[in-house]
């Protein structure tokens, strides 16, 4: 009898960490920006956001899983004062994670690191006691239409690279923080711009908690 529960406790456990797996998850955001526009560093804060959709996870080795995704995810950051505007984003998101999900205690610790590539949907910047300002998603802009349109302007495509640890319960939970640091200059390109507005910046920056059950 005990011989016969363990082969089945055996069995279950590597029906649990072979095959493909599906793993829907929602979580919330804390993002900010690096910004230097009009020659001019801004200064913000953690804004909160959430993000919600699934990964999948593929075995490749022992222990060892490729996991692309699939989020929608809003981002941003936060005005210190009135002379900055809130900023708020959505992007649909797509990180590829290289994942390491050794046996640590019942469940299985989480290792990962891989690049992402976000897909500006949407955005709005906020300015203190002022209609809110579109965002127009161009990778190149005439300076002079910056200051006669009433919108701001960024580049569509976001990359980083995507940081996770977590732990995997079980039953199949699963818990983890995702920290993503922005690599693309998503400024856009001023053409026809004086020199001193050469040095347009802007970075998405920030980490996620998040939980999911692994189907």
């Amino acid at each position: 009898m005990i011989a016969a529960a363990g082969i089945l406790m055996s069995a279950k456990a590597q029906q649990t960490t072979t095959g493909i797996h599906f793993i829907p998850r929602v979580g919330v955001n804390f993002t900010n920006a690096t910004v230097t526009a009009y020659s001019s560093d801004y200064d913000y804060k953690i804004k909160t956001g959430f993000h919600i959709g699934a990964d999948v996870e593929i075995p490749i080795a022992d222990e060892f899983y490729l996991q692309p995704g699939l989020l929608f995810s809003t981002k941003g950051a936060k005005a210190k004062n009135t002379d900055n505007g809130d900023i708020n984003l959505s992007y649909i998101e797509v990180p590829v994670s290289f994942m390491y999900k050794p046996v640590l205690g019942e469940g299985r610790l989480i290792l990962g690191v891989g690049p992402y590539v976000g897909v500006g949907v949407g955005g709005k910047i906020k300015e203190d006691g002022e209609d809110d300002v579109d965002v127009e998603f161009k990778n190149e802009v005439n300076f002079e239409d910056v200051f006669s349109s009433e919108k701001a302007y960024l580049k569509r495509t976001d990359f980083g690279a995507n940081f996770t640890v977590g732990y995997e319960l079980a039953m199949g939970v699963v818990l983890q923080l995702n920290a993503q640091l922005g690599l693309s200059n998503n400024a856009t390109k001023l053409n026809n711009a004086p020199s001193e507005f050469d040095d347009q910046k802007f970075k998405n920056t920030g980490f996620g908690l998040s939980v999911g059950y692994r189907f």
